[in-house]
């Protein structure tokens, strides 16, 4: 008998974000229809279909850019923000009270 065997990889992984698309695309044909089926004019149904189409595609690309940024290797960081809140070094803007010379002093 040789080697402890590796259990195999299934062939073809599940993709999440195809799944989604998928979905949602699946959407973008059925509420026209049950809107139809309910009353809702052509039009009304046209336009949801559109608008789900269009929100689909822009989750789509934001699906696709966040695979993207997760699959990028860590040593590609860039550095650190240093927002608003978070300077370094002295200045005059460092919270707390400042007094200047114009305020008047009891």
């Amino acid at each position: 008998m040789s080697g402890p065997r590796s259990t195999p990889e299934a062939p073809h992984s599940q993709d999440t974000a195809t799944d989604v698309v998928r979905w949602a695309a699946f959407s973008c044909v059925l509420v026209p229809v049950v809107l139809l089926v309910y009353g809702t004019s052509l039009a009304g149904a046209t336009g949801t279909a559109l608008g789900l189409a269009a929100v689909t595609a822009v989750c789509r690309v934001l699906l696709r850019q966040s695979e993207r940024s997760a699959a990028r290797p860590l040593t590609d960081e860039p550095a650190p923000h240093r927002g608003r809140h978070h300077r370094s070094g002295t200045g005059a803007h460092r919270g707390g009270r400042h007094t200047g010379g114009n305020s008047p002093v009891d």
